[in-house]
Protein backbone atom coordinates (compact mmCIF):
# COMPACT_ATOMS: atom_id res chain seq x y z
CA UNK A 1 0.00 0.00 0.00
CA UNK A 2 2.76 2.45 0.92
CA UNK A 3 4.31 2.26 -2.55
CA UNK A 4 1.02 3.42 -4.08
CA UNK A 5 0.94 6.38 -1.71
CA UNK A 6 4.53 7.21 -2.67
CA UNK A 7 3.69 6.93 -6.38
CA UNK A 8 0.70 9.23 -5.94
CA UNK A 9 2.65 11.80 -3.92
CA UNK A 10 5.60 11.74 -6.32
CA UNK A 11 3.47 12.34 -9.40
CA UNK A 12 1.40 14.99 -7.61
CA UNK A 13 4.45 16.87 -6.31
CA UNK A 14 6.33 16.92 -9.60
CA UNK A 15 3.30 17.97 -11.67
CA UNK A 16 2.22 20.56 -9.11
CA UNK A 17 5.63 22.21 -9.09
CA UNK A 18 6.44 22.04 -12.79
CA UNK A 19 3.20 23.52 -14.15
CA UNK A 20 3.88 27.10 -12.90
CA UNK A 21 7.14 27.05 -14.87
CA UNK A 22 5.26 25.83 -17.95
CA UNK A 23 2.75 28.67 -17.53
CA UNK A 24 5.56 31.27 -17.27
CA UNK A 25 7.37 29.92 -20.33
CA UNK A 26 4.12 29.75 -22.32
CA UNK A 27 3.32 33.36 -21.47
CA UNK A 28 6.86 34.49 -22.27
CA UNK A 29 6.88 32.69 -25.63
CA UNK A 30 3.18 33.45 -26.23
CA UNK A 31 2.23 29.79 -26.59
CA UNK A 32 -1.51 30.19 -26.10
CA UNK A 33 -4.73 28.43 -27.04
CA UNK A 34 -6.65 31.20 -28.76
CA UNK A 35 -10.39 31.80 -28.16
CA UNK A 36 -12.61 30.95 -31.11
CA UNK A 37 -16.11 30.19 -32.27
CA UNK A 38 -15.98 26.57 -31.07
CA UNK A 39 -13.88 27.32 -28.00
CA UNK A 40 -15.40 27.47 -24.53
CA UNK A 41 -12.88 30.01 -23.21
CA UNK A 42 -12.73 33.73 -23.92
CA UNK A 43 -9.11 34.61 -23.06
CA UNK A 44 -5.72 33.43 -24.27
CA UNK A 45 -4.64 30.45 -22.15
CA UNK A 46 -1.47 28.31 -22.18
CA UNK A 47 -2.18 24.79 -23.42
CA UNK A 48 0.90 22.77 -22.50
CA UNK A 49 -0.26 21.43 -19.13
CA UNK A 50 0.00 17.90 -20.48
CA UNK A 51 3.78 18.20 -20.26
CA UNK A 52 3.48 18.44 -16.49
CA UNK A 53 1.10 15.46 -16.33
CA UNK A 54 3.39 13.38 -18.54
CA UNK A 55 6.48 14.28 -16.47
CA UNK A 56 4.80 13.45 -13.17
CA UNK A 57 3.43 10.09 -14.29
CA UNK A 58 6.58 8.99 -16.11
CA UNK A 59 8.92 9.92 -13.26
CA UNK A 60 6.73 8.25 -10.64
CA UNK A 61 6.37 5.06 -12.71
CA UNK A 62 10.10 4.73 -13.33
CA UNK A 63 10.97 5.54 -9.73
CA UNK A 64 8.55 3.21 -7.95
CA UNK A 65 7.71 0.37 -10.34
CA UNK A 66 9.55 -2.89 -9.59
CA UNK A 67 10.81 -3.92 -13.02
CA UNK A 68 10.83 -7.56 -11.90
CA UNK A 69 7.01 -7.57 -12.00
CA UNK A 70 6.57 -5.19 -14.93
CA UNK A 71 8.69 -6.68 -17.67
CA UNK A 72 6.78 -4.89 -20.45
CA UNK A 73 7.31 -1.43 -18.96
CA UNK A 74 9.91 -0.45 -21.57
CA UNK A 75 7.41 -0.89 -24.39
CA UNK A 76 4.74 1.06 -22.57
CA UNK A 77 7.23 3.88 -22.06
CA UNK A 78 8.00 3.83 -25.80
CA UNK A 79 4.29 4.22 -26.58
CA UNK A 80 4.06 7.04 -24.00
CA UNK A 81 6.92 8.91 -25.64
CA UNK A 82 5.38 8.63 -29.11
CA UNK A 83 2.06 10.01 -27.89
CA UNK A 84 3.85 12.75 -25.95
CA UNK A 85 5.76 13.88 -29.05
CA UNK A 86 2.57 13.89 -31.13
CA UNK A 87 0.74 15.91 -28.50
CA UNK A 88 3.49 18.50 -28.05
CA UNK A 89 3.88 18.88 -31.81
CA UNK A 90 0.14 19.40 -32.23
CA UNK A 91 -0.04 21.92 -29.37
CA UNK A 92 2.84 23.96 -30.81
CA UNK A 93 1.96 23.66 -34.51
CA UNK A 94 -1.27 21.73 -35.29
CA UNK A 95 -0.76 18.46 -37.15
CA UNK A 96 -3.07 17.07 -39.79
CA UNK A 97 -5.55 14.45 -38.51
CA UNK A 98 -3.79 11.87 -40.69
CA UNK A 99 -0.38 12.48 -39.10
CA UNK A 100 -1.89 12.34 -35.62
CA UNK A 101 -3.63 9.07 -36.44
CA UNK A 102 -0.42 7.54 -37.82
CA UNK A 103 1.40 8.35 -34.57
CA UNK A 104 -1.44 6.95 -32.47
CA UNK A 105 -1.49 3.81 -34.60
CA UNK A 106 2.24 3.31 -34.08
CA UNK A 107 1.83 3.62 -30.30
CA UNK A 108 -1.09 1.16 -30.35
CA UNK A 109 0.89 -1.36 -32.42
CA UNK A 110 3.80 -1.22 -29.96
CA UNK A 111 1.42 -1.85 -27.06
CA UNK A 112 -0.32 -4.76 -28.77
CA UNK A 113 2.67 -6.53 -30.30
CA UNK A 114 5.44 -5.76 -27.80
CA UNK A 115 3.73 -5.05 -24.46
CA UNK A 116 0.98 -7.64 -25.09
CA UNK A 117 -1.77 -5.15 -24.18
CA UNK A 118 -4.40 -7.16 -26.01
CA UNK A 119 -8.04 -8.23 -25.77
CA UNK A 120 -8.25 -11.99 -26.29
CA UNK A 121 -11.85 -12.68 -25.28
CA UNK A 122 -15.29 -11.09 -25.61
CA UNK A 123 -16.62 -13.00 -22.59
CA UNK A 124 -19.65 -14.23 -24.50
CA UNK A 125 -20.62 -10.94 -26.18
CA UNK A 126 -22.39 -11.84 -29.45
CA UNK A 127 -21.71 -15.47 -28.55
CA UNK A 128 -17.92 -15.02 -28.86
CA UNK A 129 -15.53 -16.26 -26.22
CA UNK A 130 -11.88 -16.61 -27.32
CA UNK A 131 -10.90 -14.39 -30.22
CA UNK A 132 -8.69 -15.60 -33.07
CA UNK A 133 -5.30 -13.87 -33.15
CA UNK A 134 -6.09 -11.56 -36.06
CA UNK A 135 -9.35 -10.48 -34.44
CA UNK A 136 -7.68 -9.93 -31.07
CA UNK A 137 -5.02 -7.72 -32.66
CA UNK A 138 -7.52 -5.75 -34.74
CA UNK A 139 -9.95 -5.20 -31.86
CA UNK A 140 -7.16 -4.19 -29.47
CA UNK A 141 -5.62 -1.63 -31.83
CA UNK A 142 -9.08 -0.25 -32.63
CA UNK A 143 -9.99 -0.02 -28.92
CA UNK A 144 -6.80 1.85 -28.07
CA UNK A 145 -7.37 4.35 -30.88
CA UNK A 146 -11.00 4.89 -29.87
CA UNK A 147 -10.15 5.53 -26.20
CA UNK A 148 -7.25 7.86 -27.07
CA UNK A 149 -9.46 10.01 -29.28
CA UNK A 150 -12.42 9.83 -26.88
CA UNK A 151 -10.38 11.58 -24.20
CA UNK A 152 -9.02 14.01 -26.76
CA UNK A 153 -12.55 14.97 -27.83
CA UNK A 154 -13.99 15.26 -24.32
CA UNK A 155 -11.32 17.76 -23.29
CA UNK A 156 -13.40 20.87 -23.88
CA UNK A 157 -14.13 22.65 -20.59
CA UNK A 158 -12.28 23.47 -17.40
CA UNK A 159 -11.63 20.56 -15.07
CA UNK A 160 -13.40 17.86 -17.09
CA UNK A 161 -10.57 15.74 -18.48
CA UNK A 162 -8.52 15.96 -15.30
CA UNK A 163 -11.51 14.99 -13.15
CA UNK A 164 -12.48 12.07 -15.38
CA UNK A 165 -8.87 10.90 -15.49
CA UNK A 166 -8.73 10.99 -11.71
CA UNK A 167 -12.01 9.12 -11.30
CA UNK A 168 -11.20 6.38 -13.81
CA UNK A 169 -7.63 5.84 -12.62
CA UNK A 170 -8.66 5.64 -8.95
CA UNK A 171 -11.45 3.13 -9.67
CA UNK A 172 -9.26 0.90 -11.84
CA UNK A 173 -6.21 1.39 -9.63
CA UNK A 174 -8.14 0.28 -6.56
CA UNK A 175 -9.19 -2.91 -8.37
CA UNK A 176 -5.61 -3.57 -9.48
CA UNK A 177 -4.47 -3.12 -5.89
CA UNK A 178 -6.95 -5.55 -4.34
CA UNK A 179 -6.17 -8.13 -7.05
CA UNK A 180 -2.43 -7.72 -6.36
CA UNK A 181 -1.49 -6.22 -9.73
CA UNK A 182 0.97 -3.78 -8.21
CA UNK A 183 2.48 -2.59 -11.49
CA UNK A 184 -0.81 -1.39 -12.94
CA UNK A 185 -1.90 0.03 -9.59
CA UNK A 186 1.24 2.21 -9.58
CA UNK A 187 0.46 3.47 -13.09
CA UNK A 188 -3.13 4.24 -12.01
CA UNK A 189 -2.28 6.15 -8.85
CA UNK A 190 0.57 8.00 -10.54
CA UNK A 191 -1.92 9.21 -13.13
CA UNK A 192 -4.40 10.17 -10.40
CA UNK A 193 -1.76 12.19 -8.55
CA UNK A 194 -0.71 14.05 -11.69
CA UNK A 195 -4.31 14.80 -12.69
CA UNK A 196 -5.23 16.16 -9.26
CA UNK A 197 -2.16 18.42 -9.28
CA UNK A 198 -3.10 19.65 -12.76
CA UNK A 199 -6.66 20.42 -11.62
CA UNK A 200 -5.28 23.03 -9.19
CA UNK A 201 -4.41 25.14 -12.25
CA UNK A 202 -7.27 24.07 -14.52
CA UNK A 203 -10.36 24.85 -12.48
CA UNK A 204 -12.11 28.12 -13.33
CA UNK A 205 -10.50 30.55 -13.92
CA UNK A 206 -8.16 28.16 -15.74
CA UNK A 207 -4.51 29.17 -15.79
CA UNK A 208 -3.58 26.38 -18.20
CA UNK A 209 -5.11 23.63 -20.36
CA UNK A 210 -3.70 20.12 -20.76
CA UNK A 211 -3.82 20.39 -24.56
CA UNK A 212 -3.41 17.43 -26.87
CA UNK A 213 -0.26 16.47 -24.98
CA UNK A 214 -2.32 15.75 -21.90
CA UNK A 215 -5.54 14.43 -23.42
CA UNK A 216 -3.80 11.97 -25.79
CA UNK A 217 -1.55 10.75 -22.97
CA UNK A 218 -4.53 10.43 -20.64
CA UNK A 219 -6.43 8.44 -23.26
CA UNK A 220 -3.50 6.13 -23.98
CA UNK A 221 -2.94 5.40 -20.29
CA UNK A 222 -6.63 4.73 -19.65
CA UNK A 223 -6.77 2.41 -22.68
CA UNK A 224 -3.96 0.34 -21.18
CA UNK A 225 -5.68 0.20 -17.80
CA UNK A 226 -9.08 -0.70 -19.29
CA UNK A 227 -7.75 -3.47 -21.53
CA UNK A 228 -5.72 -4.97 -18.69
CA UNK A 229 -8.74 -4.73 -16.37
CA UNK A 230 -10.70 -6.85 -18.86
CA UNK A 231 -7.88 -9.27 -19.66
CA UNK A 232 -6.80 -10.00 -16.10
CA UNK A 233 -10.16 -11.61 -15.43
CA UNK A 234 -8.95 -14.52 -17.56
CA UNK A 235 -6.31 -15.27 -14.93
CA UNK A 236 -8.37 -14.73 -11.77
CA UNK A 237 -9.57 -17.81 -9.88
CA UNK A 238 -13.30 -18.45 -10.21
CA UNK A 239 -13.80 -17.92 -6.47
CA UNK A 240 -11.97 -14.58 -6.34
CA UNK A 241 -14.24 -12.13 -4.51
CA UNK A 242 -13.02 -9.24 -6.66
CA UNK A 243 -13.80 -10.88 -10.00
CA UNK A 244 -16.30 -8.94 -12.12
CA UNK A 245 -19.02 -10.97 -13.82
CA UNK A 246 -19.25 -8.69 -16.86
CA UNK A 247 -15.77 -7.17 -17.14
CA UNK A 248 -16.08 -5.63 -20.66
CA UNK A 249 -19.44 -4.01 -19.88
CA UNK A 250 -18.20 -2.72 -16.52
CA UNK A 251 -15.07 -1.30 -18.21
CA UNK A 252 -17.32 0.60 -20.62
CA UNK A 253 -19.42 1.77 -17.68
CA UNK A 254 -16.29 3.09 -15.97
CA UNK A 255 -15.37 5.14 -19.05
CA UNK A 256 -18.91 5.79 -20.24
CA UNK A 257 -18.71 9.57 -20.58
CA UNK A 258 -15.82 9.88 -23.08
CA UNK A 259 -16.84 6.72 -24.95
CA UNK A 260 -20.55 7.50 -25.26
CA UNK A 261 -19.97 11.16 -26.10
CA UNK A 262 -17.57 10.19 -28.90
CA UNK A 263 -19.94 7.55 -30.27
CA UNK A 264 -22.89 9.96 -30.14
CA UNK A 265 -21.04 12.84 -31.81
CA UNK A 266 -19.59 10.64 -34.57
CA UNK A 267 -23.03 9.12 -35.25
CA UNK A 268 -24.73 12.52 -35.45
CA UNK A 269 -22.07 13.86 -37.80
CA UNK A 270 -22.33 10.81 -40.07
CA UNK A 271 -26.14 11.08 -40.15
CA UNK A 272 -25.79 14.68 -41.26
CA UNK A 273 -23.45 13.68 -44.07
CA UNK A 274 -20.35 15.16 -42.41
CA UNK A 275 -16.97 13.66 -41.62
CA UNK A 276 -16.91 12.11 -38.12
CA UNK A 277 -13.73 14.11 -37.47
CA UNK A 278 -15.26 17.46 -38.43
CA UNK A 279 -15.44 19.85 -35.45
CA UNK A 280 -18.66 21.21 -33.95
CA UNK A 281 -20.26 22.26 -30.66
CA UNK A 282 -22.38 19.18 -30.09
CA UNK A 283 -20.50 17.50 -27.25
CA UNK A 284 -22.24 16.89 -23.95
CA UNK A 285 -20.21 19.59 -22.22
CA UNK A 286 -21.23 22.09 -24.91
CA UNK A 287 -24.88 21.18 -24.39
CA UNK A 288 -24.55 21.71 -20.65
CA UNK A 289 -22.96 25.12 -21.23
CA UNK A 290 -25.79 26.00 -23.63
CA UNK A 291 -28.31 24.98 -20.96
CA UNK A 292 -26.95 27.75 -18.75
CA UNK A 293 -24.36 25.99 -16.57
CA UNK A 294 -20.87 27.31 -15.91
CA UNK A 295 -17.73 25.32 -16.73
CA UNK A 296 -17.34 23.90 -13.24
CA UNK A 297 -21.06 23.19 -12.88
CA UNK A 298 -21.02 21.28 -16.17
CA UNK A 299 -17.89 19.40 -15.13
CA UNK A 300 -19.49 18.46 -11.79
CA UNK A 301 -22.64 17.19 -13.50
CA UNK A 302 -20.67 15.05 -15.97
CA UNK A 303 -18.30 13.61 -13.36
CA UNK A 304 -21.16 12.76 -10.98
CA UNK A 305 -23.03 11.17 -13.90
CA UNK A 306 -19.98 9.04 -14.70
CA UNK A 307 -19.80 8.00 -11.05
CA UNK A 308 -23.45 6.97 -11.12
CA UNK A 309 -22.83 4.82 -14.20
CA UNK A 310 -19.86 3.17 -12.49
CA UNK A 311 -21.96 2.28 -9.47
CA UNK A 312 -24.78 1.12 -11.74
CA UNK A 313 -22.47 -1.12 -13.79
CA UNK A 314 -20.94 -2.69 -10.70
CA UNK A 315 -24.32 -3.26 -9.07
CA UNK A 316 -25.89 -4.89 -12.13
CA UNK A 317 -22.85 -6.84 -13.31
CA UNK A 318 -24.68 -10.09 -12.62
CA UNK A 319 -27.09 -9.59 -15.56
CA UNK A 320 -24.35 -10.32 -18.09
CA UNK A 321 -22.38 -8.35 -20.66
CA UNK A 322 -24.97 -7.91 -23.41
CA UNK A 323 -27.82 -7.01 -21.07
CA UNK A 324 -25.65 -4.61 -19.10
CA UNK A 325 -24.28 -2.96 -22.26
CA UNK A 326 -27.79 -2.43 -23.61
CA UNK A 327 -29.01 -1.07 -20.28
CA UNK A 328 -26.08 1.36 -20.07
CA UNK A 329 -26.70 2.53 -23.63
CA UNK A 330 -30.42 3.05 -23.04
CA UNK A 331 -29.78 5.06 -19.87
CA UNK A 332 -27.16 7.17 -21.64
CA UNK A 333 -29.57 7.88 -24.51
CA UNK A 334 -32.37 8.84 -22.10
CA UNK A 335 -30.02 11.18 -20.23
CA UNK A 336 -28.92 12.79 -23.49
CA UNK A 337 -32.53 13.25 -24.61
CA UNK A 338 -33.33 15.01 -21.33
CA UNK A 339 -30.29 17.25 -21.80
CA UNK A 340 -31.35 18.15 -25.36
CA UNK A 341 -34.84 19.01 -24.06
CA UNK A 342 -33.39 21.31 -21.39
CA UNK A 343 -31.15 23.02 -23.95
CA UNK A 344 -34.10 23.66 -26.27
CA UNK A 345 -36.18 24.98 -23.37
CA UNK A 346 -33.32 27.30 -22.32
CA UNK A 347 -32.97 28.63 -25.87
CA UNK A 348 -36.71 29.25 -26.08
CA UNK A 349 -36.58 31.22 -22.83
CA UNK A 350 -33.67 33.27 -24.13
CA UNK A 351 -35.51 33.91 -27.39
CA UNK A 352 -38.67 34.99 -25.57
CA UNK A 353 -36.68 37.31 -23.33
CA UNK A 354 -34.92 38.77 -26.36
CA UNK A 355 -38.22 39.33 -28.20
CA UNK A 356 -39.72 41.04 -25.15
CA UNK A 357 -36.74 43.37 -24.88
CA UNK A 358 -36.91 44.05 -28.60
CA UNK A 359 -40.64 44.80 -28.42
CA UNK A 360 -40.18 47.04 -25.39
CA UNK A 361 -37.37 48.92 -27.13
CA UNK A 362 -39.54 49.31 -30.25
CA UNK A 363 -42.43 50.74 -28.28
CA UNK A 364 -40.13 53.18 -26.55
CA UNK A 365 -38.69 54.38 -29.85
CA UNK A 366 -42.09 54.80 -31.52
CA UNK A 367 -43.95 56.42 -28.59
CA UNK A 368 -44.84 60.13 -29.25
CA UNK A 369 -42.73 62.68 -27.42
CA UNK A 370 -44.49 64.95 -24.96
CA UNK A 371 -45.46 68.34 -26.34
CA UNK A 372 -44.09 71.55 -24.84
CA UNK A 373 -46.63 74.07 -23.49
Amino acid sequence: MYILILAFITAFTLTYNVIPSIIRISEKKRLFDEPGERRSHTVQTPSLGGIGIFAGVLFSMVLWTPFTVFGDLQYILCAFIIIFLIGVSDDLDPLTPTNKLIGQLLAAIILVFKANIKLTSLYGILGVQVLPEWAAISLSVFSILVIINAFNLVDGINGLSGSLGTLISVVLGSWFFVTKNLDLAIVSFSLAGACIAFLKYNITPAKIFMGDTGSLFLGLTCSILAIQFIELHNTLPDNNVYAINAAPAVAIGIMILPLFDTLRVFTVRAMRGRSPMSPDRNHLHHLLLDSGLSHMQATSVLVVTNMVFIGFALYFQHIGNMNLLLLILVLALIGTAILHYNVRRQKLKEMEAFNKKKAAAGKKLTSPSSEND
